[in-house]
């Protein structure tokens, strides 16, 4: 009894949510064409990143080739953006990467995929709200900040709270909680407003550039380092410089410059939400995707080689590089319509980081796992009022009173975990049966004997007879895929904390390395082996399972790079997460409700056996 027990308790939490194919009736409001798609993600995407960023990275990192750290980062970026993709193509519903989840690797990865996707949003929504105060306040010379930090409401409560109150954070995140309240189509014409200029500015930035700018500038050395310290009487010192030339500080600064870059990239995610909103989310959503990330690699490759070229890599000034760099050639009115942009930027990565936070809430909510009050919709507006006003009046509280810089690392460790999760999900799900997932354990059950019935054998293993995936085939796939998760969660641990003796020569780290590549080469090849699901999609990740399995690797090997504290904070609100799970969500889940239910064809065998017994007895 104490074994079927655990193994129902373990088929709640793996039970998948039946695949639904095609265009199920939505409860919100189809109203978003693709240029909406295209507008909110380049919004979400290309924030106040593209004017800080740039001049961050190139000033310590990697010079003027900070061009290539842009293009391997969105290179890198990419290959999660097409697993998005494909799952946007094949289950459009509102959730992104918590739905992806659910319908391929359970419910208990769902949930902690849109727990965690909640905690990004609503971090990167109060961090955006203060950061845009923070940008108006310069801009009329830091009069709120003076005042406030002189007045008797200051907060005294270092590394937790902020140094003061912020009211215009808080009474922004509440205005743009109303403007989404009204409706997606209302939503999506701001996007398009904000981010229309704040393009049109980096248009007139990348132009700029390249009329002021002196391709000496990417071949720079020793000696015009030594010119510029003689004729500004800078006191630097020499390692600044690196070895001059157009990529100073190396590979190594090349690749440290692109590990920062590619958090430029984050945010396109933001459109799979939007499944239930779009007019035909098959189509647009991949195409929204693909060019938002274009859209994006090419302004910040713009801005990145204009802000190069305009002046000294070394000269630059991380807080603020444009407004220097047109000081510098000689159009310091420029450093206004700087401002200008990068306000812009903020509002609209604001509305990026605010659009999808309760379409999940919601998506979990209508699912049983969150509470049920939370996927109410608006009669009129047909949004989900109650969970836009609930995470809206969160986020400002947040913007209003606490100290976020310590807090900002979640967010990475929220979106890297959901974009893993995405990749495998297409790795799994692109080589199993073309049928439903169903829940029925009737159904579990029948697979389960199938798959027992097939005999696996190395011949089968390596090159199986069939030409479309079988129950067995699928299984595989499944086993390996998680065999393969772990062994790139090893790999990138190794990579991260033994890096020192392994760039020593040190034989046991390196025979780890080399025997956990052997593994990870030789099961990846298994995976390739085995045949691909042959249904028709508006989009498919090509090159499996190479692309997905590297998609993971750059996440995972990311994700290692955070610090103890910041997963020590991840736990705890994994904690608080599975406390709502298991004492709610696990009870009124949608599946739990439908598993309640004798299913179909459970019922159709026992009146089949009524009327067989009904049929002996008259006889």
């Amino acid at each position: 009894m104490a074994c079927q027990a655990l193994r129902r308790f373990g088929r709640k939490l793996l039970r998948r949510r039946k695949l639904e194919p095609g265009m199920a009736d939505s409860r919100l409001v189809r109203c978003l064409n693709t240029l909406d798609l295209v507008a909110l993600g380049v919004g979400s995407t290309l924030g106040a990143g593209v004017y800080v960023l740039a001049g961050e990275v190139a000033k310590d990192k990697a010079g003027p080739s900070i061009v290539l750290c842009f293009l391997v980062a969105a290179l890198s970026s990419v290959l999660a953006g097409l697993c998005y993709a494909e799952f946007g193509a094949r289950v459009p519903r509102s959730g992104s990467a918590y739905l992806y989840s659910y319908v391929t690797v359970g419910e208990l990865w769902a949930f902690t995929t849109g727990w965690n996707l909640i905690l990004s949003y609503v971090i990167g929504t109060a961090s955006v709200a203060r950061a845009w105060s923070s940008a108006f306040d310069n801009l009329i010379g830091n009069h709120i900040s003076h005042m406030l930090q002189g007045s008797s409401v200051s907060l005294n409560f270092p590394h937790v709270l902020a140094e003061y109150p912020d009211f215009f954070a808080l009474g922004l995140v509440l205005l743009l909680t109303g403007l989404l309240a009204l409706g997606a189509s209302e939503s999506a014409l701001v996007t398009k407003v904000f981010t229309g200029a704040n393009l049109l500015v980096l248009v007139f930035i990348i132009v700029s550039g390249f009329i002021k700018g002196d391709l000496h500038n990417w071949k720079l050395t020793e000696e015009d380092y030594n010119l510029a310290v003689t004729k500004y009487n800078e006191t630097h010192s020499l390692g600044l410089l690196g070895s001059g030339g157009f990529m100073p500080f190396g590979v190594e600064g090349l690749l440290r410059g692109a590990a920062t870059c590619f958090y430029a990239f984050v945010g396109f995610d933001c459109i799979a939400t939007t499944g239930e909103e779009a007019r035909n989310p098959q189509r647009s959503i991949p195409m929204g995707i693909v060019i938002s990330l274009s859209v994006c690699f090419l302004a910040y490759f713009g801005v990145s080689s204009a802000l190069t070229l305009m002046m000294p890599y070394y000269q630059l000034q991380p807080e603020s590089p444009l407004p220097e760099a047109f000081l510098y050639v000689g159009w310091s009115p420029a450093r206004y319509v700087v401002a200008v942009g990068s306000l812009c930027a903020l509002s609209t990565s604001l509305v990026g980081s605010m659009f999808p936070m309760p379409r999940v809430i919601y998506a979990m909510a209508e699912d049983g796992l969150l509470f049920r009050v939370l996927s109410h919709i608006h009669s009129g507006t047909r949004t989900p009022i109650v969970a836009t006003v609930a995470s809206g009046v969160i986020a400002a509280l947040m913007a209003f009173l606490f100290e976020l810089t310590d807090l900002v690392d979640l967010m990475s460790i929220g979106t890297l975990l959901a974009y893993s999760l995405v990749s495998i999900c297409v790795l799994i799900l692109r080589y199993q049966p073309d049928r439903e997932i169903h829940n029925d354990e009737d159904e579990v059950d029948l697979q389960e004997e199938k798959t027992q019935a097939e005999k696996m054998t190395l011949s089968k293993l390596l090159c199986p007879p069939d030409s479309d995936p079988t129950p067995l085939s699928g299984r595989v796939v499944y086993v390996c895929s998680s065999l393969l998760a772990l062994l790139v969660i090893a790999l990138c641990v190794v990579l991260s904390h033994y890096s020192i003796p392994l760039l020593s020569g040190d034989s046991t780290w390196t025979a780890v390395v080399a025997v956990l590549l052997a593994l990870i080469t030789g099961i990846t090849g298994i995976i390739w082996r085995q045949p691909q699901s042959s249904t028709p999609l508006h989009f498919k990740v090509p090159a499996l399972p190479f692309l997905p399995l590297m998609s993971i690797f750059v996440n995972v090997y990311l994700m290692m790079q955070m610090t103890t504290g910041t997963w020590a904070r991840f736990g705890v609100w994994m904690l608080i997460g599975f406390a709502i799970y298991f004492g709610y969500g696990i009870q009124h889940s949608q599946e739990e409700v439908k598993s309640d239910q004798p299913p179909l064809k459970s019922r159709a065998r026992g009146i089949d056996h009524d009327l067989s017994n009904a049929g002996t007895h008259s006889l």
